[in-house]
């Protein structure tokens, strides 16, 4: 009888594994499927490399150039503002905080990674973006450093949450035979620690610019709207995620703007795959290095 219940249990686990990647494969059909349209009719180095965008001209115009380079713009910003305090944070919550400060800012943390974007979207717009806007006398606060701040700010917690998972994996046995060698903590945190540590950091930082770059509201919501490459850091922008939730409910099914927004889709879709594989290479790399160390 237990034999039959691990054997159905078995057999429902690989069911779920291969689902899994029979949606990822569903997912990418579709895409390409939506996309071939686009693909025929505009060539891949005017889509690419085309500055302009204005679907509805005659002639339209499909150069996601803007739009490719307003995703990273916001992305890059975002990351130097999410990564050194979301790994602060893990290391403080980890390293230095206190067996009860840890009890109340862990919970607060798992908590604030859960809030829905669209929340920290409407405080960009209400609060922060008039704040700029005053601040530095601009025309409007809905730009680029907006768009960047808030999505690092949503984006901390996440970063601090599996981090700080991370370290917490490392065997206290590390740490006991570094202080056994004389090290204090700072080089045991700096030698040991995060190297132990550095494949579940690095796959947190991932995710969060995977999340970044996919996130739709704060974006479509503070980041100006123009689909125009930016040239300092309060110029409006409208990154690839923005563009499509704008325009697809008036994007007719079938015709070249619907199939033309798919194909961005499916950029996108490339790029969280490749940040995926570089994830999965890097961890791999400092797990093999860490097995030859022991």
């Amino acid at each position: 009888m237990n034999s039959f219940k691990e054997k159905l249990i078995k057999r429902l686990f690989c069911i779920t594994a291969y689902a899994s990647l029979l949606f990822l494969a569903g997912i990418m059909f579709v895409l390409f499927k939506e996309s071939l349209k686009a693909l025929e009719e505009v060539s891949l180095p005017a889509f690419l490399l085309g500055r302009e965008w204005y679907p509805t001209d005659t002639p339209p115009e499909f150069g996601a150039l803007s739009l490719f380079a307003g995703s990273l713009s916001v992305s890059f910003i975002a990351v130097l503002v999410c990564v050194p305090l979301g790994l602060g944070s893990a290391l403080y919550l980890h390293e230095i905080a206190s067996e009860r400060q840890r009890k109340i800012l862990k919970p607060v943390v798992e908590i604030l990674s859960g809030v829905p974007s669209i929340i920290f979207g409407f405080f960009g717009l209400v609060v922060f973006a008039p704040l700029l806007q005053e601040m530095f006398d601009l025309p409007v606060g809905q730009c680029l450093l907006t768009a960047a701040i808030i999505l690092g700010v949503m984006t901390i917690p996440t970063i601090t949450s599996l981090s700080e998972d991370a370290l917490g994996f490392v065997p206290r046995s590390f740490k006991e035979a570094s202080y056994a060698l004389g090290a204090d903590r700072w080089q045991t945190l700096r030698r040991v620690t995060i190297p132990a540590a550095a494949s579940g950091i690095i796959t947190s930082i991932i995710m969060g610019i995977g999340r970044l770059m996919g996130e739709t509201m704060i974006v479509l919501m503070v980041a100006g709207g123009a689909a125009v490459i930016p040239d300092s850091l309060f110029s409006p922008v409208r990154p690839m995620t923005s563009t499509i939730a704008a325009e697809m409910g008036e994007a007719a099914q079938g015709t070249l703007h619907f199939s033309v927004l798919f194909e961005i889709g499916l950029l996108l879709f490339i790029i969280t795959f490749i940040l995926n594989v570089i994830s999965e290479l890097i961890s791999r790399r400092y797990r093999l290095k860490l097995g030859q160390g022991r």
